[in-house]
């Protein structure tokens, strides 16, 4: 591999100025804030939300560089995931010029993103079993390929990539290498977070709206080289996170053993519906997960989808996406959610035997 950042980020951005608020030039205990044009006297909710969040977030990173053995450097927090994907095309992709792989059927993000930022979308679809097809990847690469996307655990498919494979795509491609770790907090296979001084190319992104359970703040993580991080920081906007959303997320991230209760709660009800789902007739398969979901092959899942949705039951219809024909994914519940919906899909199975 012949890794030159360099060479990736666009011209435009290697060229550009990124956006500086006086609070970015000094360091210190200030007491007098008059740089911003905030509103001095406070806010209708607080006294403390009239004031611009720390855009930073340093105290956030320096928790989580705790947890994550990581320097604090190394870390990007974006408004949710979403955020960390298109930053990484508008910094490395070129409109109408440069292209992007994914390997469908994955997160759809990455489609939109690349649509969005009019840069080519190549499909290197996953083999029957949902691993990486890497001589149909090789062949789809060119000199124009700057970001190669990989989701594990896999959605919608629930499994994890192969770790060797990931291992092959990172060693031999000169563009940047996300692997999307969604889902990593309920998998059995250790996160890429670990890493990153091995691969240059490498963008790990995780986020808080899974395993930790805040989905309503949108912030999501990017892990990956210093240089890298960099840029993703030149392009942001200076205040991404809002002030709210960190003091929330700092709460969290004292909560580290709550939320490791939670993973092994979610992991056992997800492991014990398993055999449930697959002991009812109109089940044709129930695909391993290291997800906090379960992807299930039935017959006539279109069906299936609308009759649970007149129980008040939302699950995802999936049936037409390719190598998922008739599977429906479905995010483990409360205790209660799963009981009534394992009720509405026996009521199903006995309305159709």
């Amino acid at each position: 591999m012949n890794f030159d950042l360099n060479l990736l980020v666009r011209k435009n951005i290697a060229l550009l100025e990124p956006y500086s608020s006086a609070r970015d030039e000094f360091s210190g205990a200030a007491k007098v804030f008059l740089d911003a044009n905030e509103n001095s006297l406070g806010s209708p909710l607080t006294k403390w939300y009239n004031r611009y969040p720390d855009p930073h977030q340093v105290a956030i990173k320096q928790k989580l560089s705790a947890i994550k053995g990581i320097v604090s450097e190394h870390i990007f927090l974006g408004n949710g995931s979403d955020e960390c994907i298109d930053l990484l095309f508008r910094s490395f992709c070129e409109p109408g010029r440069d292209n992007v792989v994914i390997c469908p059927p994955t997160y759809g993000m990455y489609e939109v993103s690349a649509n969005i930022n009019d840069v080519e979308l190549r499909r290197v679809p996953l083999l029957d079993d949902f691993q990486l097809d890497l001589v149909h990847l090789e062949n789809k690469i060119d000199a124009h390929t700057k970001i190669i996307w990989l989701c594990s655990p896999n959605n919608p498919t629930g499994n994890s990539l192969n770790r060797v494979d990931m291992e092959t795509v990172l060693n031999n491609f000169n563009g940047i290498v996300v692997i999307d770790e969604a889902y990593i907090n309920f998998a059995r296979q250790k996160s890429f977070v670990q890493e990153l001084a091995d691969y240059p190319n490498l963008v790990v992104m995780q986020t808080f709206s899974k395993a930790w359970g805040l989905a309503g703040l949108r912030l999501g993580m990017a892990f990956a080289s210093n240089s890298i991080i960099q840029i993703l920081n030149r392009v942001k906007p200076p205040y991404n996170i809002n002030q709210a959303t960190q003091e929330l997320a700092l709460k969290a991230l004292d909560e580290l053993g709550m939320v490791n209760d939670m993973i092994k709660i979610l992991v056992d009800m997800r492991d014990a519906l398993i055999p449930v789902f697959e002991s009812m007739p109109s089940v044709e398969k129930v695909y391993p997960s290291d997800a906090n979901f379960i992807l299930v092959k039935i017959k006539e899942a279109r069906k299936v989808y609308k009759f649970l949705l007149t129980k008040g039951i939302v699950i995802r219809d999936r049936s037409k996406v390719k190598l998922c024909e008739d599977c429906l994914r479905i995010t483990i519940g409360t205790e209660q959610d799963n009981t009534q919906l394992i009720d509405a899909m026996q009521e199903w199975c006995q309305m159709n035997a």
